[in-house]
C-alpha cells in the first residue's frame, strides 16, 4: 500500500523502453550514452521528461528520483528559476570564444562560498578538472607521482582511474582494457582514513606531487572522515611540500553551501567542484591558491572550448540563488534523515542486516553487513541483493542508482519523502518472496 493507503502498482514490463534500448543499440554503443548504465535492469530505461522529483518514462510510468541525472539535478527537473536563466542567455549565444560577464561573477561568488581559495578554472567535467589539478600540481612540485585513496573516484581517464573497482582478474590497480599500465606505476593508492599510511609513504618518497581524496568517500559507502584524519592529513602535506586536492565532484555544494570545506574545517590547496554546480548542465571548476592556478599563465596547459561558456555559467548562476536561500541545507538535513531513518526501520522490521550512511542530502544504502565504516567494509556488501531491491524499487517507482547511492533536491518533498519509505518496505516484502 501506499502511503495514502492505495494499493501500489506494480510494473511488469517496459515495452517502449525496451523497444527504445533496441533501436539504440543499433547506433549507439550498447544502447547508452555510458556503459555503466548497459548494466541496468531489467533494461535501461528511456525517459520523455522530468518535474521537480519526477521522472517520467516512454511507457507513461512516473518515478520519484533519486537518481538526479548521477548528482548534477540539485534543483530537480526544470526548476523554474534554472529554466529562465538558460532560456535567457541562450537567446544571446550559447558561447563565445572570449571573456563574458559571467565568466568572472560566478568565479567571484564561488570564491566567496569557498574563502579559502583565491582563483577559479573552468572547466567542463569532473574527469577534466582531476586532469588539470594533477598537472598542475606536478608543475608546482617538479614531481610526477600522486597518492590516491581506495574506493575514491576522480574520473575516468588513464592517470586516475586507479585503485577504485580494480578488475578481480589483474594482480595491479588498473581498472579498464587498454588503460597504460604506467599508470598503476605512478599512482600510489593507500586506505583511507589511515594518515599513518601517508605519513609513512611521504617520508620513504620525495617524488609525490599530490593527495587527490574525497573529503567524504561518496563513490563507495557515503563514509564520513574519520575524526582529525583530513586535518592530519593537511599537515603531513604541509610538511613534505605536497599539494592536498579535494574532489568536491559529489560533495561541493551538497552537503554544505561551501561543501565538504565549510563542514569539515579542512581548506585544501585545491577543490575541484562539478555535478550540482551548474544545476544538470556539465560545469567544473578548480577554486585553489593563486600560486597553483595562475601557473597556467606560466608554461601550464588548461585548454578547452567550451570552458566557463555563458551558458552553463548562466545555470550556475541560477543554481547558486536558488541553494543560497535560508533554510535549504537544513531542509536537505531533515529530509534525507528522515529518509535513512526510515530505511533502517525498515530493514530492522524485516530483520533484514544492512547499512544506511547518510551525509547531507546523500544518502547510502547497502546490504549484507550492519555497519560501513570504510572501503573494505563496502567491497563486502551484498550487492546483487542490492541489484534485485532496486529493480523491485522500480517496478514501484521508485528510481535509485546501482550501488546504494540515493540523491535529494531542493524538489523533493516531506510526502515523497514518507512514500518512498512505504514502497521501500513493499519492496523488501518482494525480495524475501523472491
Amino acid at each position: 500500500m501506499t502511503a495514502t493507503g492505495e494499493e501500489t502498482k506494480v510494473i511488469s514490463e517496459w515495452p517502449k523502453s525496451r523497444e527504445a534500448w533496441e533501436r539504440a543499440s543499433r547506433s549507439v554503443s550498447g544502447g547508452v550514452a555510458t556503459a555503466l548504465r548497459a548494466t541496468a535492469r531489467p533494461h535501461p530505461l528511456f525517459f520523455t521528461g522530468g518535474a521537480g522529483a519526477t521522472l517520467t518514462d516512454f511507457d507513461g510510468n512516473d518515478y520519484i528520483d533519486y537518481v538526479l541525472g548521477w548528482g548534477p539535478n540539485i534543483l530537480g527537473h526544470g526548476n523554474p528559476a534554472l529554466v529562465a536563466a538558460v532560456q535567457d542567455q541562450i537567446t544571446r549565444g550559447a558561447t563565445y570564444g572570449s571573456g563574458h560577464l559571467l565568466e568572472f561573477e560566478i568565479a567571484e561568488r564561488l570564491l566567496q562560498a569557498f574563502p579559502c581559495a583565491e582563483r577559479v578554472l573552468w572547466s567542463n567535467t569532473g574527469t577534466e578538472a582531476n586532469l588539470s589539478a594533477l598537472r598542475i600540481a606536478r608543475a608546482a612540485t617538479g614531481r610526477e607521482h600522486f597518492v590516491k585513496f581506495a574506493g575514491h573516484y576522480h574520473g575516468w581517464s588513464d592517470p586516475m582511474l586507479v585503485g577504485y573497482r580494480p578488475r578481480a582478474e589483474s594482480d595491479i590497480a588498473l581498472e579498464s582494457r587498454g588503460q597504460a599500465t604506467s599508470s598503476a606505476e605512478l599512482a600510489h593508492v593507500l586506505n583511507w582514513g589511515r594518515a599513518e599510511e601517508l605519513e609513512t609513504l611521504l617520508t620513504e618518497r620525495d617524488d609525490i606531487a599530490a593527495v587527490f581524496l574525497e573529503p567524504v568517500l561518496c563513490n563507495s559507502g557515503v563514509i564520513e572522515p574519520p575524526l582529525g584524519f583530513l586535518e592530519r592529513v593537511r599537515e603531513i602535506c604541509d610538511e613534505h611540500g605536497v599539494v592536498l586536492i579535494f574532489d568536491e565532484v559529489i560533495t561541493g555544494l551538497r552537503i554544505a553551501f561551501g561543501g565538504a570545506v565549510e563542514r569539515y574545517g579542512v581548506a585544501p590547496d585545491i577543490i575541484i567542484l562539478a555535478k550540482a554546480v551548474a544545476g544538470g548542465l556539465s560545469l567544473a571548476a578548480l577554486l585553489g591558491k593563486a600560486s597553483l592556478l595562475d601557473l597556467t599563465l606560466n608554461g601550464v596547459t588548461h585548454a578547452g572550448t567550451y570552458n566557463g561558456n555563458p551558458l552553463v555559467l548562466a545555470a550556475a548562476g541560477a543554481t547558486l540563488d536558488e541553494l543560497s536561500k535560508p533554510g535549504v541545507y537544513e531542509r536537505f538535513e531533515t529530509l534525507s534523515a528522515r529518509l535513512a531513518n526510515g530505511f533502517r526501520d525498515a530493514l530492522a522490521a524485516h530483520n533484514m542486516t544492512g547499512a544506511v550512511n547518510q551525509v547531507g542530502p546523500v544518502v547510502q544504502v547497502t546490504l549484507g553487513l550492519p555497519t560501513v565504516e570504510d572501503f573494505s567494509d563496502f567491497q563486502k556488501t551484498d550487492q546483487e541483493s542490492y541489484a534485485k531491491l532496486l529493480l523491485e524499487l522500480l517496478r514501484r517507482g521508485i528510481f535509485a542508482v546501482a550501488g546504494g547511492r540515493w540523491y535529494l533536491s531542493t524538489a523533493h518533498t516531506e510526502a515523497q519523502i514518507d512514500h518512498t519509505i512505504g514502497i521501500f518496505d513493499e519492496a523488501l516484502t518482494a525480495l524475501e518472496s523472491a
